[in-house]
């Protein structure tokens, strides 16, 4: 029993945490390219624009994750009809927030990039970047929530390739788009906004030879079962949000006390960031059918089991990055740094030693809003990530960037990760002591 319960879990966990990786390579390609092309200017502009990014994500997992842990459930329980209608309303939510996107991308790319600080050349290329990655948005939305079903159909291998296979496709033609044909950030971000695309090819065939279980359904929408989608998959959205939050507010923060400069070598830092989290996300996206299967059979054992093995991978996993980070934050620094700037050198370096103490309580912190929302409480998972997202870390930044500088603004991130870790563990214990598991 338990051999067979951690096969699963090594088999969805590191199949998604790849997957995950491969994804995050959309922005970590953009980064390199864009620093060797357009310099630190290019950088800045690109950093400007990721929070927009991570929201647009956000919202695609949200319906994703939302729609397929309750897929997961009504189909373990046997409701096939009721699966099929989660499907449908989830397809018609994205296409809902697809339209909100789009039209954002039409009128108000400017106002947006202007509200985030952007100036001069970089508020151009700023601008230029989000209209292009907004008038994408059917395409990253439409390719979160097939993943998300696919991967709950029984396929996690083929989700996996589609992830990877659209990203390795990204870093391939931001080299060609930047270098050989010379379109600036504008190719940069065109690459990105085609990966989903091959993505979904990559996924069709699992409709093609009709293995797909879920369908499309006639049926009226019902206010209770979008809410519900939603609901449950608000903790994927604030997960995908808080990066973008944190930027915001740490470039606001840098940019008063180090400059353009300074959100240069956040830059870096945000970055290789979004590339940590996907791992963690990755493995709390693998757990989640295991558990929402179990939950709906009722296997209690099965969803402790998998649970520890996801906390202690996380913890593990954490001591190899930070080990890595630590030692190698002037050469991580370097890779990005292509005009040798002293400044933007030591910046970026300190604050990568400093920022990435945060890794186990975030690897933690995420894991477990993924297994509260995949047993159907959203609300401890609401928690966890409204506090991580919003409620801590903004007011603890400006705190601690008062009291201590630089150093104080890089160590905000781990004091709030640590605060929300030992909520997260609480709600855990007390969830447990109540279902009588201890």
């Amino acid at each position: 029993m338990q051999r067979s319960i951690l096969r699963g879990f090594i088999t969805y966990a590191s199949l998604n945490a790849a997957g995950m990786l491969g994804l995050s390579c959309y922005i970590l390609a953009d980064t390199f390219f864009v620093s060797l092309a357009l310099g630190a200017e290019g950088l800045a502009a690109l950093n400007l624009a990721i929070p927009i990014y991570s929201f647009l994500n956000g919202s695609g997992l949200m319906v994703g994750m939302g729609g397929a842990t309750k897929y997961a459930i009504q189909k373990s329980q046997g409701d096939h009809a009721g699966a099929d209608r989660t499907f449908t309303h989830a397809c018609c939510l994205a296409g809902a927030l697809a339209v909100l996107f789009v039209l954002a991308g039409i009128f108000f790319p400017g106002t947006i990039v202007a509200l985030f600080g952007g100036e001069g050349a970089v508020y151009t290329m700023s601008r230029t970047y989000l209209r292009v990655l907004l008038l994408f948005a059917p395409a990253f939305l439409a390719n979160n929530l097939l993943l998300c079903f696919v991967r709950n159909d029984g396929a996690p291998q083929l989700a996996m390739a589609a992830m990877l296979t659209g990203s390795f496709s990204n870093v391939v033609l931001d080299w060609v788009f930047l270098f050989p044909c010379g379109m600036g950030i504008f190719g940069a971000v065109f690459a990105t906004g085609l990966a989903p695309l091959i993505s979904i090819l990559v996924l069709s065939p699992h409709f093609f030879r009709r293995k797909n279980q879920f369908h499309l359904t006639r049926c009226p929408l019902e206010g209770k079962r979008a809410a519900g989608i939603l609901s449950s998959g608000a903790p994927s959205l604030v997960t995908e949000v808080s990066s973008g939050v944190v930027m915001i507010v740490f470039n606001s923060i840098l940019l008063s006390q180090a400059g353009n400069v300074g959100v240069a070598a956040y830059g870096v830092i945000a970055n290789l960031s979004l590339v940590v989290l996907s791992l963690y996300t990755g493995i709390a996206q693998g757990i989640q059918p295991i558990i929402s299967r179990s939950h709906g059979v009722g296997d209690r054992a099965a969803v402790r089991a998998t649970l520890r093995y996801a906390l202690v991978t996380v913890l593990a996993l954490s001591l190899l990055l930070y080990t890595i980070i630590f030692f190698g934050a002037s050469p991580i620094a370097s890779i990005f740094n292509s005009e040798g700037d002293p400044v933007l050198q030591r910046i970026a370096a300190w604050g990568l030693k400093l920022y990435f103490l945060a890794c186990p309580f975030a690897g933690c912190n995420i894991v477990l809003a993924q297994y509260f929302t995949a047993r159907e409480q959203p609300r401890p998972a609401q928690a966890i990530s409204l506090l991580r997202g919003f409620f801590l870390i903004v007011p603890l930044a400006f705190l601690f960037s008062w009291l201590g500088g630089l150093a104080g603004t890089w160590c905000a991130f781990p004091a709030a990760e640590a605060l929300v870790a030992a909520l997260g563990l609480w709600l855990l214990l007390a969830g447990a002591k109540k279902e009588g598991a201890l």
